[in-house]
C-alpha cells in the first residue's frame, strides 16, 4: 500500500476533509471494540513493539534490536507476529529454509534470524504455543491496538521526520486511532531519526510525563565497496526515499533509484528488469534485507541486502524498561 500524500504532515485538503468523519467513525469503533475485550494474561512477560500510524514506522528495526539485548542477557526470548502480507495463520514456528514470504510475511523472516518467530493470527493461541515451546518472553511484533493479550511493556515507535502524518485517522490520515489512545496504551515513545515532525514537543502536550527515547538508524558495517562503481538501488518500504538517503550518505553514487509500495511481491521479470539495468552499468544493485527476503533465491546471489541498526541516543531509558522484564525471565 502505498500512503496517499494527503497523509502526510501539513497536508489534508479536500480529501482528507471529506473523508474525516468516516476515520471519527473508524476512531470511536476501534475504541469501543478494544474497550470491550479483556485482555488474557500471557504465561510469560510480553513486550510489544507497535506504533501509530498504518506502516513505516520502523518497529521491526526496534524488535531485533530488542531481542537482541533480552539474547545478550541470558533471556529466551521469542518474537511473536500476525504475519503481514502472509498465508499462514498458525500458531507456526517460522523456518527461514523452508519458508517463503508468501507464507509468512517479510518481517518475520528478518525477525527469525536473532530468535524463534512465531506466525499466530490468534495472538493468544501464538503466547500459549510460545511458552509451551519454551519461550520466557513475548516479543510481539505490532499489536498496539490489539487488545488480546496483556502487555507487560508497550513502545509506541515512530518516525521523526514522518510523524503522525497529518494527525487524523484512517482513511483521512495515517492514524490507526486517535493518537491520544495509542500513547494511553504506551510505556515509552521510541522516536527514530531527526524528530523533524517536532512530535516530542506535541507528546509532552499531551502525555507530560511520557518516557521518550531516540534512536537514529545506521547502516550494518559492511564490506562492499560503494565508491569504485555506481549503484543501482531499489525498495519496497513504506518510505523508500528513506533508504536511497542512507546510501547517499554513505557516499554511494546513486545511478538508478526504483520505489515499489511496501512489501511489494516482486516478479521475475521485475528482478530481471534491475539486475539487466545494473550489469549494463556496471553497478551494484542494493536493496534492503526487509526486500531482500521477498526475492526470490534465484535472484539473490545479484542483488546486496544493507543491513541497519540503531544507535540509541539514551540507552539507560530502554535498559531501564526492559531491566524488570530481563530478571524476572532469567
Amino acid at each position: 500500500m502505498k500512503a496517499p500524500t494527503y497523509w502526510k504532515r501539513d497536508q489534508g485538503g479536500l480529501i482528507s476533509n471529506l473523508l474525516s468523519p468516516i476515520g471519527w467513525l473508524y476512531g470511536v469503533g476501534a475504541q469501543m471494540n478494544q474497550s470491550a475485550a479483556t485482555p488474557i494474561q500471557a504465561p510469560a512477560p510480553v513486550i510489544c513493539i507497535g506504533n501509530a500510524v498504518a506502516g513505516g514506522a520502523g518497529k521491526t528495526p526496534v524488535a531485533l534490536d530488542i531481542g537482541k539485548r533480552l539474547l545478550s542477557a541470558g533471556v529466551n526470548a521469542h518474537y511473536l507476529s500476525r504475519g503481514y502480507g502472509g498465508s499462514e495463520r498458525g500458531p507456526h514456528p517460522v523456518d527461514v529454509a523452508l519458508d517463503s514470504a508468501i507464507r509468512v510475511g517479510d518481517e518475520p523472516l528478518l525477525l527469525a534470524r536473532v530468535a524463534l518467530t512465531w506466525i499466530a493470527k490468534n495472538r493468544v493461541k501464538g503466547a500459549i504455543a510460545m511458552v509451551e515451546a519454551g519461550a520466557k518472553t513475548i516479543i510481539m511484533d505490532d499489536g498496539l491496538q490489539n487488545p488480546s493479550l496483556h502487555k507487560d511493556v508497550s513502545l509506541c515507535v515512530i518516525d521523526g521526520t514522518y510523524g503522525i502524518g497529518n494527525g487524523r485517522v484512517m482513511p483521512a490520515g495515517p492514524l490507526r486511532e486517535e493518537f491520544e489512545h495509542s500513547l494511553q496504551k504506551s510505556n515509552a515513545v521510541v522516536i527514530l531519526g531527526l524528530d523533524q515532525a517536532g512530535i516530542a514537543e506535541h507528546i509532552k502536550r499531551i502525555t507530560p510525563d511520557m518516557i521518550i527515547i531516540k534512536a537514529q538508524i545506521k547502516a550494518e558495517p559492511t564490506d562492499l565497496n560503494f565508491t569504485n562503481q555506481p549503484v543501482h538501488a531499489f525498495a519496497g518500504i513504506a518510505q523508500p526515499e528513506k533508504f536511497f538517503t542512507t546510501l547517499n550518505e554513505l557516499g554511494c553514487t546513486l545511478a538508478r533509484t526504483t520505489a515499489f509500495t511496501d512489501h511489494h511481491a516482486y516478479t521475475d521479470a521485475e528482478v530481471s528488469e534491475l539486475i539487466e539495468a545494473a550489469q549494463a552499468d556496471k553497478a551494484l544493485l542494493l536493496t534492503t534485507e526487509k526486500d531482500y527476503v521477498r526475492l526470490d533465491t534465484k535472484w539473490q546471489s545479484a542483488v546486496k541486502p544493507l543491513g541497519i541498526r540503531l544507535e540509541w541516543e539514551d540507552e539507560a531509558l530502554l535498559t531501564a524498561l526492559l531491566e524488570p522484564i530481563i530478571r524476572f525471565a532469567s
